[in-house]
């Protein structure tokens, strides 16, 4: 069985899309975890209607999400937001791929780009990193596995993924991606001030990512990945100026970051 985890924050305007699209999986053999921060909406009874199993926990993402793994009953565990939608055949890839020897699985996430411009951008940015093996984070993992490693950091809010797939590859396991299904990323940002908002937000997080792994090819707007020969033809084709405002939103991000590292934001963007 597989445990799909959900960390659900007033997350009602997305939930039922998620959930929605886990009903259609072509592999039947799930259960549902929604691990809930005290939404004042109507996100648990949506997840209940669903039949998911129901918590309420306290903290970041990170909390949540061990905290569904700990009580979950599968043998695998896959990690998504409350604003992932998935294609049918997600699970069913999964567990073809473990069943072949791999221990995780790096499931293709793209970017909704129909949202805004910025999704737009998003959308490039996030395809040219498939199959790079550097700003991708598997999450669907054998639960043994996972709590071997330790979970996710729950001092971490940002990069957490990234963070316990660094820690995977450190312990040699073996891992794999997509190639036939995907995650569609929702909840993608409408306007500029969305994104510097969460970016500062972020900044915390990502200094204390960066402690823990110091890669500064975290914090570069310029990626090689943008250079990739497929990447480039396909980008050029379908929208000759992606690769320059990926760049130029990676150096909004990054300057955002270092802002939230200088004066820490006292409350969430997601609130």
């Amino acid at each position: 069985m597989v445990s799909i985890i959900i960390p659900t924050k007033n997350s009602a305007n997305t939930l039922e899309y998620v959930l929605s699209s886990i009903m259609k999986q072509s592999f039947k053999d799930f259960e549902i975890i929604v691990v809930d921060n005290y939404s004042v909406d109507n996100t648990r009874e949506i997840a209940k209607r669903y039949g998911a199993r129901v918590y309420l926990v306290h903290g970041e993402r990170s909390a949540q999400k061990n905290y569904g793994a700990k009580i979950a009953k599968g043998k695998y565990l896959y990690f998504i937001d409350s604003d992932f939608y998935l294609h049918p055949k997600v699970l069913e890839e999964c567990i073809d791929i473990v069943s072949k020897g791999f221990d995780a699985v790096i499931v293709l996430n793209i970017s909704n780009p129909r949202v805004s411009i910025w999704s737009r951008i998003r959308y490039f940015e996030r395809l040219s990193y498939y199959m790079s093996n550097i700003y991708e984070a598997a999450r669907f993992i054998k639960k043994d596995l996972f709590m071997k490693v330790g979970g996710f950091d729950e001092k971490l809010y940002a990069n957490e993924d990234y963070d316990l797939h660094l820690r995977l590859l450190k312990s040699g396991a073996k891992i794999a991606h997509t190639v036939k299904s995907f995650e569609i990323h929702l909840g993608e940002p409408k306007n500029i001030k969305e994104i510097i908002l969460k970016f500062i937000y972020y900044g915390h997080g990502l200094a204390y990512f960066l402690e823990k792994n110091p890669l500064l090819r975290y914090l570069s707007p310029l990626r090689y990945t943008y250079l990739k020969k497929e990447f480039v033809a396909y980008a050029v084709r379908k929208w000759a100026i992606a690769i320059p405002l990926i760049i130029y939103l990676k150096i909004v991000q990054l300057l955002s970051s270092v802002i939230g590292v200088l004066f820490k934001l006292t409350m969430s963007p997601y609130s």
